[in-house]
């Protein structure tokens, strides 16, 4: 099987069937076997005669070639109990008590099934409306958001990771300057992913600095008007700042509609990509392209028969997916059934480009983009329309509305997904994203640090006899190729990483993937941290221009400069330059917004986790086991502390809570000192009942090895210096960070589980060293 070491570490740890104590009860191939036999069930429902057998073996290579892979969902969950294999769901809204509560119980079964969820609270009336029903006034949508949150994050997502969310808010929406700021504070909706709706009227008056209507969903009348310069602006400056809202084009999505007679689409999956109607599922599934090419004199090309193989067997698994699913809801389940929409997608095109010396940021890259994306468009409808032959159209098929009027299978067939998780299982770049980094230090279990290097680059610098560990330690001191010295220059132009791409080039791609796609494009525009708030605008109005059905941007390091995180104000004004939040400061209110005006907030921000850190730990025995403590510090002192226990069991969520706890306190400023009084001395029971154990508890044992390392300080006039590590190393933390919450991981860039690099993606964040992935 070509799978490599982190790909299998990575099924190992998210994917495999696990027994009650939660030890794998399958291998790798015993994974795609089940998967493959599960899904093969399919052809029963339409011939009872069929060779499961048969479509069960192609089933299984395809995806232990590495060929193909479905979404995660389906790798998990297909062959097992819960049997729930589908990626994308969208719910609706509906404006009144019981359907904002009943939303949110069937959010949490998908979330619980391992599925993520889209909403559209458009429907729902703005703040400060009176409730007839009560006489009270309605709290707008922005309030319900944070109850969905909370749900979520209560929610366990199928034993694996949390739930996922899209909302999205209608640009005429009364409310809409509160929802494009509602994530200013990063600490808030995390487990969101924010859009706003907007719509090609509004685009209009942009353009012409109109001012444009904002409606009441409850009503339909007009209440107020808004400038669409200035609300175009607050969004590019709140997503130069965050990340966050992205936009999405809703008349575009509703041009391509192939079933208006069930309603609009308002909302799609947490990524993007998927515009769904309310009850709708979609299930995707992703081709790599790099096991498409093949090896010419000339050098590497398509290989278009084997593509056009792999593309009718894709089509063949995703619809039987549709008929072997056990959907979490009855609603989901008739939805999904009458329109059966499947999302086709590629998965390291990156790469591909690189094997045949193609760069990614030109003509030639976006050519080859839309010629291959036409391809898996076209012959996967034609093997939607062969289904239609045998098994029937889906039963919502409109022949006026259809395409050329032939009975399809599939209402729609195509879709650009993120594939973070899917793409280190097949080794391979994600999605139609550049490679994030070429070169990059990966902590090892020793605490030795060894460069990772792209196979391909590796490979052409062999070749071309230039390749040492050397100028790998240049490339990741550089971040790039773009600036190292010695590479030729043939080599720096194709092997271009996500940064050395310009946002123009990044949106030129995501269009040219659009054009033949029947859903939308999961894509990520990069900014440098330098990058303008009008460099930002010019990509949406391109976006807008260029056809794209949406778009997400993200400049490099914002998630550590927020609006909120202002520190004092002079005069009584907050020097942010953002005419929303300013105006909120000085209005007077409560909460949060006074902090930041009397300058307190900006005082009991914790200080940032250094990128790099030297610390000690030390095995203790507790009661239960052995707690191991590290205290790491850096030129400024202690700054954390993380545990870990033995096997022998313990409390570690306790004496996690305890670290986690400790590691801000100390970053916000508060004497170590007091905090070693606080802990030391506090008795647990099995500390104390055990023979020779040296702590009374874990937070005592916390406190001891937090004096240990203050003693040393004090000895030698202040924490021994970080040893030395190249400059190379401070693009990789070389420890996890436990005491760092998902969203704190976020904002550092790092991951929690592993301490590797984050890639953001989709409005998602993904590790592809240990396959952690979080949204929102």
């Amino acid at each position: 099987m070509p799978i490599s070491e982190n790909a299998k570490a990575v099924l190992e740890r998210r994917y495999l069937a696990r027994d009650e104590q939660g030890q794998p009860t399958e291998t790798v191939d015993g994974l795609f076997r089940r998967v493959a036999n599960a899904v093969a069930e399919g052809d029963r429902r339409f011939d009872s005669k069929a060779d499961v057998v048969a479509t069960a073996k192609e089933f299984y290579e395809l995806m232990v070639s590495l060929d193909f892979l479905p979404n995660s969902p389906t790798l998990m969950n297909a062959g097992r109990p819960l049997g729930q294999l589908s990626a994308c769901f969208v719910l609706p809204v509906a404006d009144s008590m019981e359907d904002i509560f009943d939303a949110i119980k069937n959010a949490a079964l998908i979330h619980k099934s391992g599925g993520g969820t889209g909403f559209s609270f458009s429907r729902l009336r703005p703040k400060g409306s009176t409730v007839n029903s009560t006489g009270g006034v309605a709290s707008g949508p922005i309030s319900f958001m944070k109850v969905f949150n909370a749900a979520t994050e209560a929610v366990k997502q199928g034993g694996t990771r949390r739930g996922a969310n899209m909302g999205i808010l209608r640009v005429d929406h009364p409310d809409i300057l509160e929802f494009i700021t509602c994530k200013n504070d990063t600490r808030e909706i995390t487990n969101f992913n924010l859009s706003v709706g907007i719509t090609e009227a509004f685009m209009e008056a942009v353009s012409q600095d109109k001012p444009y209507d904002l409606v009441d969903p409850a009503t339909g009348r007009v209440v107020g008007q808004h400038s669409a310069r200035a609300v175009f602006d607050a969004i590019v400056t709140s997503a130069w700042q965050t990340g966050e809202p992205g936009i999405i084009f809703l008349d575009r999505l509703n041009r391509d509609n192939v079933v208006p007679s069930q309603g609009e689409i308002e909302s799609t999956n947490p990524c993007g990509e998927q515009p769904l109607l309310p009850y709708e599922s979609c299930n995707l599934g992703s081709i790599n392209l790099v096991n498409h090419l093949m090896k010419t004199p000339a050098g590497w090309v398509l290989d278009r028969a084997k593509l056009e193989k792999t593309i009718r067997t894709a089509v063949h698994f995703l619809d039987n997916v549709i008929e072997v699913n056990q959907y979490p809801l009855p609603e989901i389940d008739r939805m999904t059934r009458s329109t059966r929409k499947i999302g086709l997608g590629v998965m390291g095109f990156a790469d591909m480009l690189l094997h045949m010396g193609v760069p990614y940021n030109s003509e030639e890259g976006v050519a080859l983009a839309e010629e291959i994306m036409d391809t898996v468009n076209s012959i996967g409808h034609q093997a939607s329309e062969e289904l239609a032959e045998i098994r029937g159209p889906f039963p919502l098929f409109d022949q006026s509305i259809y395409r050329d009027g032939r009975p399809i299978r599939n209402a729609t067939v195509t879709t650009i997904a993120p594939t973070g998780t899917l793409s280190i299982i097949a080794g391979v770049s994600s999605g139609v994203e550049p490679v994030f980094a070429y070169a990059y230090i990966r902590n090892v279990m020793d605490g030795t640090h060894l460069i990772e290097t792209n196979q391909i680059l590796k490979d052409r610098l062999v070749e071309a006899g230039i390749y040492s560990d050397e100028l790998m330690h240049k490339i990741v001191e550089q971040g790039s190729l773009a600036h190292v010295d010695g590479i030729p220059e043939d080599i720096r132009r194709v092997f271009v990483c996500a940064h050395d791409v310009s946002p123009i080039w990044h949106v030129k791609m995501q269009a040219a993937f659009q054009r033949y796609t029947d859903n939308a494009v999961s894509k990520t525009v990069n900014f440098p941290n330098s990058a303008t708030k009008e460099e930002v605008a010019e990509v949406y109005r391109l976006a807008f221009t260029l056809g794209c059905k949406g778009t997400t941007i993200y400049r490099d390091g914002s998630r550590n400069e927020q609006v909120l995180n202002i520190g004092k104000v002079n005069d009584g004004k907050a020097a942010t330059g953002d005419p929303v939040v300013d105006a909120v400061l000085d209005s007077g209110c409560e909460g949060t917004a006074c902090l930041i005006k009397s300058g307190a907030y900006g005082h009991i921000q914790p200080r940032p986790r250094p990128a790099v850190t030297s610390g000690f730990t030390e095995k203790v025995r507790i009661g239960c086991g052995n707690l191991y403590i590290t205290v790491n510090y850096d030129e400024n002192g202690i700054c954390e502390v993380f545990t870990n226990t033995g096997r022998a069991g313990g409390c570690p969520s306790q004496s996690e809570a305890t670290a986690r706890l400790t590691s801000v306190a100390i970053r916000s400023g508060m004497d170590p000192k007091e905090i070693i009084t606080q802990l030391k001395g506090i008795r647990c029971p099995s500390c104390l009942r055990q023979q020779g154990v040296p702590v009374t508890s874990c937070p005592d044992a916390i406190a001891k090895a937090l004096e240990k390392v203050l003693k040393v300080s004090q000895q030698g006039g202040g924490c021994p210096a970080p040893a030395p590590i190249s400059a190379a190393s401070k693009t990789a933390t070389p420890v996890p960070h436990p005491d760092m919450t998902p969203a704190e991981a976020k904002l550092a860039k790092f991951c929690p589980e592993c301490g590797a690099r984050l890639e953001h993606e989709g409005g998602c964040v993904t590790c592809r060293d240990c396959g952690y992935s979080k949204c929102g």
